[in-house]
């Protein structure tokens, strides 16, 4: 006995999992969607990044070395390197000598862009701001996923409200079955009666079959971005009465403009252009250098142009240094500057449009789910009494058809008002907490509603 209510207990537990909140559900997804996980990879690619760029300031400091044999035999005239020319010290010789010299350098050198004129400030500031648009669309991704994760889970409320009415649309018309078949054996009903009632039952097992299709394919959207498996996404049946009955504490919902996700990213885009703006400007100043060298050399020919042997040219004879200021600019720049100006100036007007639009879109979107939210409000007035007018009717023509004092025709019209009338309710309960999520999330009021629900 007790191993057989251990099983019964373990089989209502697999057939009734726990509901699932809401609350719990976004939670789950903030965790492990993998959109999220991509985004907050890119914040620390950008990251480094603006690390990187933070650290151009640094100097060049290069140590070369070379040790060479060859000869010793310059000529007079100028020309420009090619980058391939071996340099060649020794004055014009009066006549050719090819003698092989052995020679060696060694250089330190250093350059440094000292100052710029802002562009490095205007580069990390960019950077900077490179890293905050990234962080804006972790939390647009985020937002953008809360309002698809509370779309499927009000989709699943509703499929739920749903099977449940078609599963009593079953039994019902398994009652009206049994009845005629209870009547035909009689001879108070034809048998064609029996045939229509076999329909309409297969009718509604197929349309029960369908919704919990539906009700899977949901569940699988949402595992797809919970990371909690398929069967066990079961909907708070209670979250609908919930909202219905806190209506007075929801009109008092007030849009935040302030810290909204998708604001804030068109917000951080606009700056961001702004900044790049104002990085085209400083990209161009002039550039002030710190040039600095120190470096040896020795060579296997001396100062009497003496050829000795190739061992004494190892090892440093002579040593220099050289420091120096410098400054750098192309005149030229002046046009790329203007030109460069020009296209990013264009993208900062299309970036400020863009946030001008999601003002709009969102200011828009508040006021239609105002009206819905006012229109599923009514409803919810109206189809009680629907409701049970329905109901009212589908039970007298159940008995009047139990009695032979009306047909088939008439009971099956009476039982589709009844489940047309719960459909609508169903329906009206999903419209109402649609528009009122909706305006939540386009208010981004959404943690204040779900602090409404038990």
């Amino acid at each position: 006995m007790a191993m057989g209510l251990l099983i019964t207990l373990n089989t209502y537990a697999q057939q009734n999992p726990p509901q699932v909140s809401l609350k719990m559900l976004l939670g789950r997804v903030n965790q492990n969607a993998p959109t999220l996980l991509t985004d907050s990879a890119a914040i620390s690619i950008t990251r480094a990044q603006a690390t990187e760029t933070h650290s151009n300031w640094l100097p060049n400091l290069r140590l070369n070395y070379q040790a060479d044999v060859g000869s010793n035999n310059n000529v007079a005239g100028p020309y420009f390197g090619f980058g391939i020319i071996p340099s060649d010290s020794r004055g014009v010789r009066t006549e050719s000598n090819t003698t092989a010299v052995s020679a060696n350098v060694g250089v330190a050198a250093l350059d440094w862009e000292i100052y710029n004129f802002g562009s490095y400030g205007a580069q990390n500031k960019v950077a900077n701001s490179d890293v905050q648009v990234q962080q804006n669309q972790f939390a647009r991704s985020k937002y953008d996923l809360q309002a698809y994760t509370i779309g499927n889970y009000l989709q699943l409320l509703r499929l739920h409200d749903l099977l449940t009415i078609q599963a009593r649309n079953i039994q019902r018309n398994v009652e009206i079955r049994r009845s005629i078949q209870s009547l035909a054996k009689s001879g108070v009903r034809a048998g064609v009666d029996t045939s229509i009632s076999e329909a309409e039952l297969s009718k509604a097992r197929l349309n029960y079959i369908e919704l919990a299709n539906q009700e899977k394919q949901v569940q699988l959207q949402l595992s797809a971005v919970s990371g909690l498996p398929y069967q066990i996404i079961v909907p708070d049946t209670t979250a609908e009465m919930d909202l219905i009955n806190q209506t007075p504490a929801l009109q008092t919902l007030t849009p935040d403009t302030v810290n909204h996700p998708l604001l804030n990213y068109y917000r951080s885009v606009y700056q961001n252009s702004l900044q790049r703006e104002n990085m085209v400007k400083k990209s161009y100043n002039p550039k002030i250098l710190l040039e600095a060298a120190a470096w040896g050399r020795g060579s296997s020919v001396d100062a009497n142009d003496n050829f000795h042997s190739l061992s004494t040219g190892w090892g440093f004879d002579r040593n220099n240094y050289l420091v120096g200021i410098g400054v750098s600019y192309n005149l030229f720049d002046l046009r790329r500057r203007q030109l460069k100006l020009r296209t990013q100036k264009a993208a900062s007007s299309y970036n400020a449009q863009k946030l001008y639009e999601q003002k709009k879109l969102l200011s828009i979107g508040a006021s239609q789910a105002d009206v819905e939210l006012e229109t599923a409000r009514q409803r919810l007035q109206e189809i009680p009494n629907q409701l049970k007018a329905a109901n009212d009717g589908y039970r007298q023509k159940l008995s009047l058809y139990k009695n032979g004092l009306t047909d088939i025709i008439e009971l099956d019209a009476a039982l589709n008002i009844l489940y047309r009338a719960e459909t609508d309710y169903a329906q009206a309960k999903f419209a109402y907490s649609g528009a009122l999520f909706q305006k939540a999330v386009t208010d981004n009021q959404v943690n204040t509603v779900l602090n409404l629900l038990k």
